[in-house]
């Protein structure tokens, strides 16, 4: 296995059990940057060389990798960075390019040696952060949202009155959902209309009854009755009292009523309870 320097990428091979569980610090002998050597960051293969540095390490014989973690095991023991020895990549440079690379290095400002520098300790102070592997599944996944969205949508449904009555502005979606919305728990059933004549006076005949649809018992209101023309305007309206004041759960009672010589564009009836908004027109 071998080691890669974070900082000049030269690759030193090692023997994993010298570094231990946790890893050990050791320095490049190259560019002499200390870095934590673990286990896991050892790679298989070492990283390229350029062709003149294998040319140098085939004309030397290359070190044991037991003597230099030995090595390097003394030197950590004595409080110093341990040191790698890094093959000469220079060994096998022609002299005038070995000499034009002096040259170029000598001709390099201070400042911009001192950037580099610079840049470098900042890299690596910035590392990405390594999360908490936790075992087991994930809890908000696709099927538990999906699941969630379905338990709200079937409680808006099964329990629409009670939204109504904490948010009033919710009867007309349930309203465009085609959903009914009864916040009183009573219900009209089996209503009819019919006409009479008495006296010969035609007579319009209202009856049906009301069934409570609540578990709890529920106060009877009044019953208000409008007769409405084809436009659906209102053009009379009048109230009825029921002869019960009160229905317990699932009880049932019956209305009827009377309207002599309704009017004769009248098209559409309406039956409904009696409610505030009727108190504050003005209506008996």
């Amino acid at each position: 296995m071998f080691i890669v320097c974070p900082h000049c990428t030269t690759s030193y091979a090692i023997d994993l059990a010298t570094l231990g569980m946790a890893g050990r610090s050791v320095r490049c002998a190259r560019c002499k940057e200390v870095w934590l050597a673990r286990p896991e960051d050892a790679v298989e293969a070492p990283a390229p060389v350029p062709a003149m540095a294998d040319a140098a390490s085939a004309a030397a014989p290359p070190p044991d990798p037991a003597d230099e973690w030995e090595a390097l095991a003394r030197e950590e023991e004595d409080g110093q960075p341990p040191q790698v020895d890094s093959p000469p990549l220079a060994a096998g440079w022609p002299e005038d390019a070995a000499e034009q690379a002096q040259a170029e290095t000598e001709d390099a400002e201070p400042e911009t040696q001192g950037k580099a520098s610079r840049l470098a300790r900042f890299g690596k102070l910035i590392r990405r952060p390594t999360l908490p592997n936790f075992p087991g599944k994930r809890i908000f996944g696709l099927p538990a949202l999906t699941a969630a969205m379905a338990a709200l949508c079937i409680a808006l449904v099964v329990w629409r009155a009670d939204v109504v009555r904490l948010l009033p502005q919710t009867a007309s979606f349930y309203k465009l959902a085609g959903l009914e919305v009864n916040l009183r728990g009573l219900s009209f059933k089996d209503v009819k209309v019919a006409t009479e004549t008495v006296d010969g006076k035609p007579v319009l005949v209202i009856e049906g009854a009301i069934v409570s649809v609540t578990k709890k018992a529920v106060d009877l209101p009044r019953l208000r009755f409008s007769v409405r023309d084809a436009q659906g305007t209102e053009i009379y309206a009048w109230n009825t009292l029921l002869e019960q004041s009160a229905l317990k759960p699932g009880e049932r009672t019956t209305f009827k009523s009377r309207l002599a010589s309704p009017p004769p564009e009248g098209r559409n009836i309406d039956i409904r309870f009696f409610n505030r908004r009727d108190l504050a027109a003005g209506s008996a």
